[in-house]
């Protein structure tokens, strides 16, 4: 495997800290969220780090590789023209699914707003393979990707996340991204065993690493990338890091910035961790010596008892995880009304495959499977129909939860009005649509889709209210937005009701 570039240290760019991030001491690359910047107009701060010779890399979060479908070709294009407008060196994207559902299983398409995980089965290892190839072939760059965090555990799983990686790796030739502090919450949240993990890997593959700060609470690690990394996430550094030196390490921080200064000090406590002489960690001395992850991924499935996956410790009900990352591009700010749909039905995953069709081979019936299985997960989430069987009934509610406090924070940054108007009535309202009306078609048509839902309804009650979510709704939804007179006499009439 050729050797990348190295990248050093470097941290998530974001608006909200671009200024600080411009003047952090010894930085060498940033990362942006692929699908937040347009190459036509890149952020002026993002210009500057570039005229610098800071490295940037886009970090994509809606392409689904780990999809029963196979990538869509228009977001492959986007995201090679954001690694060409960036001249980035490499791209990444997750292992992960975000949308379910569609023509392979005769059922309404659904989309999860997040990155959920994919089961650790030779089907969905055979289909991700196959979607890996064909993004590949389409990017002009290398390609990492990452391990994600997860609470839900798929049943009936056949191998563990570091033997999944290295089969992935060894058949694709993909690069890794490893998120040590994901590999925490994994272990958190489902008795998944990080120095496992790291042992079974190929760490030659690994193109950079992610660390992130989190938080425990009722016995849930909640990884939610604002708070400050802990020791336990820098130890598994650590232990990378006895293993490899990593071509990059990057510091996530996705809210709740903290000053500039304590941005400044966990960068240095990161080059601290990478730099430190290496040494064998009790860990690595029982370990003894090893070869590459492929080996010891064999050498796994020749021991005794080998193949199976822990079980995921009991979560609270009350628990919530905090979700991370926003899948869904936006859509279009003027889109034709549709009327809102019901829960869809969708086909069980025990439905039998279909053959497979002549000279396709055994490719479709494990896209169709997997497909089932994702869709029936992804419907219980977020259209309200019945649980898959199998899956912890506790954690799914505590993922259901999580998914729609999710869709209303990105709602409420896409659509900021929406807050404004409905005040305090918003999360609630918002919360209780969530429950049975599953996202479309992105965020900015899950705003429009929220206000016909509550205008249909007779809501708000306040007669003030609503016409003012009336006309925002109308100045959105309408086939052609109003001209800007009419708008200037809405704002003003607005602004007199207030007074």
């Amino acid at each position: 495997m050729k050797q990348l570039d190295r990248l050093g240290t470097g941290i998530g760019w974001r608006p909200e800290i671009a200024a600080a991030v411009e003047r952090l001491p010894g930085l060498d690359w940033v990362e942006v969220v692929a699908e937040n910047v347009c190459p036509g107009h890149l952020p002026d701060s993002i210009g500057r780090l570039r005229e610098r010779g800071v490295t940037v890399v886009p970090h994509g979060v809606s392409l689904g590789l780990g999809g029963a479908e196979r990538p869509d070709a228009r977001r492959l294009a986007d995201l090679a023209g954001r690694v060409e407008a960036l001249g980035a060196p490499l791209v990444s994207e997750h292992i992960a699914f975000v949308r379910a559902g569609g023509a392979l299983t005769a059922s309404p398409g659904l989309e999860a707003g997040h990155l959920l995980p994919v089961p650790r089965t030779r089907d969905a290892l055979d289909v991700l393979c196959e979607n890996v190839r064909i993004a590949q072939d389409s990017l002009p760059v290398p390609l990492a990707l990452e391990n994600i965090a997860a609470l839900i555990s798929w049943p009936g799983e056949e191998m563990t996340e570091g033997r999944f990686l290295a089969e992935l790796v060894e058949r694709t030739g993909v690069r890794l991204l490893i998120d040590v502090a994901n590999l925490h919450t994994n272990h958190v949240n489902r008795g998944e065993d990080p120095v496992k993990a790291l042992d079974e890997l190929p760490v030659e593959a690994i193109a950079y690493v992610h660390v992130a700060g989190g938080l425990e609470r009722d016995g849930v690690w909640h990884d939610t990338h604002a708070h400050p990394v802990p020791r336990a996430v820098l130890d598994i550094l650590a232990e990378l890091r006895s293993r490899t030196d990593p071509p990059g390490v990057l510091l996530e921080r996705d809210d709740d910035f903290p000053p500039e200064e304590e941005l400044a000090a966990e960068l240095e406590t990161i080059r601290a961790t990478v730099a430190a002489p290496v040494r064998r960690t009790p860990a690595a001395q029982a370990r003894g010596p090893r070869g590459t992850g492929t080996d010891v991924a064999r050498e796994a499935d020749e021991a005794p008892g080998n193949g199976t996956v822990p079980e995921a410790a009991t979560v609270p009900e009350a628990a919530t995880v905090s979700a991370t990352a926003t899948v869904s591009a936006p859509a279009p700010a003027h889109e034709s009304a549709r009327p809102a749909v019901p829960p869809p039905a969708v086909p069980s995953p025990a439905v039998p495959a279909a053959p497979s069709a002549p000279g396709q081979g055994p490719e479709l019936p494990a896209r169709q499977r997997l497909g089932l299985a994702q869709a029936a997960l992804l419907s219980a989430l977020v259209a309200g129909t019945p649980a898959p069987e199998g899956f912890d009934a506790r954690r799914l509610r505590v993922q259901i939860r999580a998914l729609a406090a999710k869709r209303a924070d990105v709602v409420a940054k896409v659509a900021p009005e929406l807050p404004e108007i409905l005040g305090a009535g918003y999360r609630p309202a918002y919360l209780d649509y969530a429950k049975s009306r599953p996202m479309r078609d992105g965020y900015r048509r899950d705003a429009l889709d929220f206000a016909e839902h509550l205008l249909v309804a007779g809501r708000p009650e306040d007669p003030v209210t609503r016409r003012r979510l009336t006309h925002w709704w109308q100045d959105r939804a309408a086939p052609r937005p109003p001209r800007r007179a009419t708008r200037f006499v809405r704002a003003a009439r607005a602004a007199l009701v207030r007074g």
